[in-house]
């Protein structure tokens, strides 16, 4: 063989050899994701959000939230007194002119808000989305106050009251939490009983299901753009298939009197559940699940798994329902996301943006958009702490945790050849704005 065939062949397995590592996804990152993450992290920080799921409001509103969160619940390390991300959120947000959260540095804060809260109105909290980078966000709450300005905040209304018409004796002696959440409960089914100029409970099951359809469906003409339960912190996820003769059995014996007992409470209340899923696909209301762990120490981690939900996820009857299943399930996130393989099922990082720091959260971000890039959205789980402390600053930490871990999951994507700077871009897009934008009324 002449020198000139050698080194043709050798030219040759060298192009084929490149060939193949570039367009084949590497085990490990390559030199490079440094740069990639800081040209990434730049375009990332320029997509303005859209932020599916949150509890804007003050502290002191009662309709921020259908529940509460006893005081003494163990809290995450990140949201404890003394995280200094919380110090750069106020600095940001509102020129905080100290480096700590003492006491007496945050009564400076507290005025500060208060005097724009009263010189801004409703301006007040598109000021904190313009802030934090978002463009519109979906508000959970019981109702939509004056001091949010609808043309930024989208209502997202709770019906968990729906699942309890009955003497609650039996969820109340459970534990602390449900003591105090059940109750509030009981207040929102009553509120919602006055709304539509009712007395009390229907006569009979049939007359309970027209109550529940005339609510959502005023709530929606009061510009609700999705429902939500909190159902977890109260019982499995798992709701199992009886008929609506059963549930009318179940009403009708407890409706004036009497404690129902926990298996027949639960199967009605697996009929309700299944009957606002209708409703939802109806009114083509997307549907919030809160599928994570919860607040309070009392929160059952085995009942409130995701995947309890897969029966219902994967029933047909439910296919023109969409399914936003808020917080990704997390701890159970690794298995949550093949839900979303399910064409009407999507995945929410609300939560795991404030409790996971950026380098764990990129952890689970990456995992997600290496499986369905298409199927997961941004959230904030927005909420106010206490007077100092807000909604405000939830914003700005959320959104700045999922940036940074976005931009870091996707550099070693990059690097790693599984995916194009371009293709990045898109998945970044599309999970901070598009898809959620799409989810919500098609709005874009």
């Amino acid at each position: 063989m002449g020198a000139r065939q050698v080194a043709c062949r050798l030219l040759f397995g060298l192009v084929v050899t490149t060939g193949a590592v570039w367009g084949q996804a590497r085990p490990f990152a390559g030199p490079y994701v440094q740069s990639t993450y800081d040209r990434l992290l730049g375009e990332i920080e320029k997509i303005r959000a859209f932020d599916n799921h949150g509890h804007p409001g003050f502290a002191g509103d009662a309709d921020v939230d259908a529940m509460a969160i006893p005081d003494d619940s163990s809290v995450p390390l990140r949201l404890r007194d003394g995280n200094r991300e919380m110090v750069d959120a106020a600095k940001t947000l509102f020129s905080y002119p100290y480096s700590d959260l003492s006491k007496e540095h945050l009564h400076w804060l507290v005025d500060k808000k208060a005097a724009l809260k009263k010189s801004q109105g409703a301006r007040y909290f598109d000021g904190i989305l313009d802030s934090a980078g978002i463009e519109t966000a979906v508000a959970n709450r019981v109702s939509m106050p004056e001091y949010l300005d609808p043309a930024r905040f989208l209502w997202v209304f709770f019906v968990d009251n729906f699942l309890f018409p009955f003497n609650n004796q039996e969820f109340v002696s459970r534990n602390p939490d449900l003591k105090l959440n059940v109750p509030l409960q009981e207040k929102l089914q009553r509120r919602n009983l006055a709304m539509v100029h009712l007395n009390g409970l229907p006569a009979d099951l049939a007359g309970y299901l027209k109550f529940i359809t005339a609510v959502v469906e005023a709530d929606q003409k009061a510009g609700g753009v999705g429902l939500k339960f909190e159902v977890a912190y109260f019982r499995s996820l798992h709701f199992d298939d009886p008929t609506e003769q059963e549930a009318a059995t179940i009403y009708s014996k407890y409706r004036g009197s009497g404690v129902p007992e926990a298996a027949e409470y639960r199967r009605f209340q697996d009929f309700i559940f299944r009957f606002l899923l209708r409703e939802a696909g109806r009114l083509g209301l997307p549907v919030q699940i809160h599928t994570a762990v919860g607040g309070g120490d009392y929160f059952n981690l085995e009942q409130g798994n995701v995947m309890n939900l897969e029966n219902i996820l994967r029933d047909p009857r439910y296919e023109r329902v969409k399914f936003i299943l808020l917080h990704g399930g997390y701890p159970f996130e690794r298995q949550g996301i093949w839900l979303a393989a399910r064409k009407n099922v999507y995945l929410d990082s609300s939560l795991m943006g404030i409790f996971l720091l950026p380098e764990e959260f990129k952890r689970s971000l990456r995992q997600w958009l290496e499986l369905f890039p298409d199927k997961i959205v941004f959230g904030s789980d927005a909420f106010p702490l206490s007077d100092a402390l807000g909604a405000e600053e939830s914003y700005w930490l959320a959104t700045q945790s999922a940036r940074t871990a976005l931009a870091a999951a996707l550099a070693e994507m990059v690097s790693s050849g599984e995916i194009s700077e371009e293709q990045a871009l898109r998945m970044a897009r599309d999970y901070l704005h598009n898809t959620a934008a799409g989810i919500y009324q098609g709005r874009h």
